[in-house]
């Protein structure tokens, strides 16, 4: 349960900065950074309840 916050802060991240990156390269707008950061919170939050899920089913 401790490791679900770092995993998604680097989930988060990781999505945030590449799209930056690719806004940078490809881009005047921030459009890429717009939806990789939702959709990295998507996947965070996906992770988080299959995690817990498995938690519960553990019990």
């Amino acid at each position: 349960m401790m490791n679900i916050p770092f995993q998604m802060g680097i989930i988060i991240f990781c999505f945030t900065y590449l799209g930056i990156w690719l806004d940078e390269k490809y881009t005047s707008s921030s459009i890429f950074t717009i939806i990789l950061s939702l959709f990295a919170v998507f996947i965070a939050l996906y992770n988080v309840i299959r995690q817990v899920k498995n938690l519960n089913k553990d019990d």
